[in-house]
């Protein structure tokens, strides 16, 4: 049985551009990455291996840059299928699209051939910002599909489009794709699709190339390291979303944000000092200002969700005077659609009154964040109610107790939390 030939294209044109050998083009994408301002990036053989094989992966965006430069082809010429197409060739051979792919996009098996008008861009970003406005009142496990599938339309459009409606509908698409990210690890607590859907937002920010787009993607990816108590994976990741926004018009709200994933991650790997000093330096940013604009996008974020984070911090550090103060003043400075982090800040504060034995308020609160709960579901919020339940695990003979648990186990909240 004869072996696949592989990529015959991407050999072809490395052999022709004077790269004799597979750890020669290595060399030279490595070398020549710091001319286009990228850092860090390193290739091996055995990437260049993977890229001449039968089924070759499409390379990041930095990679993408470096090597069809200095190759002189695009990507497509090069033997490689874009991750917005299930089929179609690239090394003469049709091969299927990644799982990930196919799972979470669902994208058609045929390349669009008409081109577009340049409207569809624009068009395309007006859906992508109702999705954005929605996600703060729809359900979300209503709300994903039709960002899944409006993805997908995007992913079919996207090579139909010349520029710049194509960069305005990659940016869409990569905002798309964050979205249910986003979606995925907060609310229906699936990390591992959550990682797969934000790999997909980065591609499209690399199409797009828009690097803080690029950034926020890169530090929501921290998340997933930095709950499961991977310190390290999570400062790596954030190390790479602090090199993109140095390349964009990074606003001060921006740069705290970083700073307060960065804590969140270090709070949940159990270091709340190092915790503490990022929150001190992002309130600092804030103070000082900056001349840039946040990206609209960018609605997550806010002072009172800084303070939010802060709170958060000094209730794992066991500071509950200063967490009970931090967390009531975010509370009050909150804005009214921000229903979601309503029930994560009563968690907390329930919390705080838990480890301050006091029962009855951390039972009060607890209550209110279920009320929050049924009205907009979260599944970081549910979570902080269930921490606070178990905190109060020696006062279970309590009526407060007892009055708690007939709220959290009630018919509406059981089969919600279950379906979720």
């Amino acid at each position: 049985m004869s072996r696949p030939a592989g990529n015959t294209r991407l050999k072809s044109a490395r052999v022709a551009a004077g790269y004799n050998s597979q750890q020669a083009l290595a060399d030279a994408v490595t070398a020549a990455a710091p001319r286009f301002g990228i850092r860090g990036l390193a290739v091996g053989v055995r990437q260049v291996r993977r890229w001449e094989s039968a089924n070759p992966p499409w390379p990041q965006p930095d990679v993408h840059r470096v090597l069809t430069h200095l190759l002189g082809q695009s990507m497509e010429e090069l033997g490689f299928t874009p991750p917005w197409e299930t089929g179609g060739e690239s090394t003469g051979t049709p091969r299927r699209a990644p799982a990930a792919t196919a799972r979470l996009a669902n994208v058609p098996n045929q390349v669009v051939a008409t081109t577009q008008p340049a409207s569809v861009g624009r068009d395309f970003e007006a859906v992508t910002r109702a999705h954005r406005h929605l996600y703060w009142s729809v359900a979300p496990a209503d709300l994903h599909p039709a960002i899944l599938e409006h993805a997908r339309l995007g992913c079919a459009l996207l090579p139909a489009l010349a520029e710049p409606a194509r960069r305005t509908l990659a940016a869409a698409l990569a905002e798309s794709y964050l979205l249910a990210g986003r979606i995925e690890f907060f609310d229906l607590r699936r990390p591992d699709r959550a990682g797969e859907t934000l790999l997909r937002a980065l591609q499209a920010a690399g199409e797009a190339d828009d690097p803080l787009l690029g950034a926020a993607i890169l530090a929501h990816t921290a998340f997933i390291p930095g709950w499961a108590g991977d310190r390290d994976g999570a400062t790596e990741r954030m190390i790479a979303a602090r090199t993109y926004a140095r390349r964009g018009p990074v606003s001060a709200e921006f740069l705290a944000w970083l700073d307060a994933v960065e804590a969140e991650c270090a709070t949940r790997c159990g270091d709340t000092r190092a915790a503490l000093n990022f929150v001190n330096h992002a309130e600092d940013i804030l103070a000082t200002g900056s001349e840039h604009v946040t990206p609209p996008w960018m609605d997550w974020f806010s002072p009172a969700r800084l303070a939010a984070f802060k709170g958060n911090v000094q209730l794992k550090a066991g500071h509950l005077p200063q967490a009970r103060a931090t967390l009531s003043a975010a509370l009050d400075d909150l804005l009214p659609e921000a229903e979601k982090q309503r029930s994560v800040l009563l968690g907390d504060l329930a919390a705080v009154e838990a480890a301050a034995n006091d029962p009855q308020a951390a039972c009060a609160y607890a209550a209110r964040a279920l009320e929050q709960l049924a009205l907009t579901w979260y599944a970081t919020g549910m979570e902080r109610v269930r921490e606070v339940r178990r905190a109060l695990a020696k006062w279970q003979n309590e009526d407060c107790v007892r009055d708690l648990d007939d709220r959290l186990y009630a018919w509406g909240t059981t089969v919600s939390a279950l379906q979720r």
